[in-house]
């Protein structure tokens, strides 16, 4: 049986280096994997330097030279880029790591943590009506059987399925005013306000890292302003974040960011504007004057972040092409509407006028159906769509959400590349995919999801680092683990440094790179060569070897 073997033997051996071969010990090495000749981005320095990391029992043991010590397995990140694990501070990521544990689109990015229960929408706290609408829809969508109502009870089930990566969540604003209050544009009365107090404090002491809002949807958009000061004052207190999809993103965006910055400095909640942009051209101008506001704002002590991800186009559900108080109520509800001559006649000029705004039906892509009836418009524009029907693209859009009773995806390119750049600039900017775990295959493999879902973090990379050099790599790196990390008061996690999680991502800064497209999405990134969770290796000389070594964060 042979001896442990210090790292200038093994790289003497020269075999299988780079893939991290296992050496059988006798003796129990001082470290499960030490990981040499990499430049270390480790998520505080302005610069990279090649350091050895050495990686025991989940967690960063040592750094420096390790030339001398031994080790189960020796990784060579020569050429390479070694880095905390991607914090995506921005998804939608839930449930579908029930349905497929291994997370493939992001652990394929060097994702290591998922912040999901993101625009105000998660899967908890639920009334019984809600309940046993989400376990219905469930069941259709993805066979699966769900059996919770609280944030608590989520996180074990969550648990059980040993996800390959981590995950943290927030509570959604919307869910708690669905339970509480209802779908209907009303306002909550005093004993309804503290119900809802009540349930934001449970969820919160049950392990969510904040709350989230989104304003454009209902029924969080029936919120005012006095709503969300009475509830961010509770987050306040215990020290967590409010995320925000916030009421408006074009025409009245600075307005918007207005009423985000007023809720933090009443509160003095720590902010976070999710998906920071300046939708439609009439708009784009706006980019550069919000940008300077908050970097003002935040000068003058408001604790306000934002979060982007590296594309022109967002992704939503159709039906966000209706007026608000079109979408409030049930399913049913928002149906019946779109049946009634009268409620059409006062819908179609809102929809056609966002057709207008946004510059056209050629610029609104399908990109998910539930039923396969539907699912030939995937990837197609509402245009071409109405190409194909010979209809005109309000009675399409209105026909399709009937028979998909309202569960139709689209993706809208409503934003500007050089805007993007100076968001993705901005000191102030993370990265956040707004993208969820899924998969190729199965049943997460359906529809033509936005490439978000696959590329984000290795296209900043690839493209915004390397190839534009909108930033130099210690500062791409930063953007997607310290800040989100420090953001979300995430202990232990988010920087290389010894004692802490050693959840770490190393990535070829010569291939790394985005390959999902809008026509062909489900297409993984390449260049991220090695990938640990906890200090379990799950990417392995790029390949995902089927560890599940995720754990679920609860910030309590």
């Amino acid at each position: 049986m042979s001896q442990p073997i210090n790292r200038r033997e093994f790289v003497k051996t020269g075999t299988f280096a780079a893939a991290g071969t296992l050496v059988n010990c006798a003796v129990r090495p001082a470290f499960d994997t030490i990981i040499i000749n990499g430049l270390v981005a480790d998520g505080a320095a302005d610069e990279m330097r090649p350091l050895d990391i050495g990686v025991r029992d989940g967690t960063i043991a040592a750094l420096g030279d390790l030339q001398q010590a031994s080790a189960k397995r020796v990784i060579d990140a020569a050429n390479l880029v070694v880095a905390p694990g991607f914090i995506d501070i921005h998804t939608h990521t839930d449930v579908q790591l029930l349905v497929n544990p291994l997370a493939e689109s992001k652990i394929y990015q060097g994702v290591t943590t998922e912040v999901g229960g993101n625009c105000g929408s998660s899967h908890f706290p639920l009334n019984k009506a809600d309940f046993l609408e989400m376990k219905k829809d469930l069941a259709e969508r993805y066979d699966l059987d769900a059996d919770w109502r609280t944030a608590s009870k989520f996180l074990s089930v969550l648990e059980k399925a040993k996800p390959s990566l981590n995950f943290a969540t927030f509570v959604g604003h919307g869910q708690i005013r669905s339970t509480v209050v209802g779908k209907n544009d009303v306002a909550p009365t005093n004993e309804q306000l503290r119900g809802m107090q009540r349930m934001l404090e449970q969820a919160l002491d049950e392990g969510c890292v904040g709350l989230s809002t989104g304003l454009e949807y209902a029924p969080g958009s029936y919120a005012k302003t006095d709503e969300l000061i009475a509830l961010c004052n509770i987050v306040a207190r215990r020290n967590k974040v409010y995320a925000t999809h916030m009421r408006n993103e074009d025409d009245m965006v600075e307005e918007a960011i207005g009423e985000a910055l007023r809720i933090s400095r009443e509160t003095g909640v720590s902010l976070q504007i999710s998906h920071l942009k300046s939708c439609n051209q009439a708009n784009w101008h706006k980019t550069r004057r919000f940008l300077e506001m908050l970097a003002r704002e935040r000068a003058n002590g408001i604790p306000v972040h934002a979060d982007r991800y590296p594309y022109i186009a967002y992704g939503t559900e159709l039906s966000a092409l209706l007026p608000l108080w079109a979408r409030q109520g049930s399913t049913d509800e928002i149906l019946r509407r779109l049946e009634n001559p009268a409620d059409i006649d006062k819908i179609k000029p809102y929809t056609e006028g966002r057709g207008q705004r946004i510059g056209g039906w050629d610029r609104v892509q399908i990109s998910s159906c539930f039923t396969d009836a539907n699912k030939r418009w995937e990837g197609k524009t509402i245009q071409q769509c109405c190409h194909e029907t010979n209809a005109e693209p309000f009675e399409f859009i209105r026909k399709l959400l009937l028979q998909e009773r309202n569960r139709v995806g689209m993706v809208g390119f409503a934003m500007d590349e050089t805007n993007l750049h100076h968001v993705l600039k901005s000191p102030l900017v993370m990265i956040g995919s707004d993208g969820n775990a899924i998969s190729p295959k199965g049943k997460l493999g359906d529809g033509t999801p936005h490439p978000r879902f696959y590329g984000t973090f290795p296209r900043v990379l690839g493209r915004y680092a390397r190839d534009e050099k909108l930033f130099d790599w210690p500062t791409a790196v930063k953007k997607m683990t310290s800040m989100p990390a420090e953001k979300l008061g995430l202990a232990n996690r988010g920087f290389i440094k010894q004692g802490y999680i050693a959840d770490i991502t190393i990535f070829d800064p010569r291939t790394v790179i985005d390959k999902a497209t809008f026509t062909q999405p489900h297409q993984f990134a390449e260049g991220i060569r090695f990938v640990f969770v906890n200090g379990m290796v799950t990417i392995n000389d790029g390949k995902h070897i089927g560890t599940q070594a995720g754990t679920v964060i609860r910030k309590t």
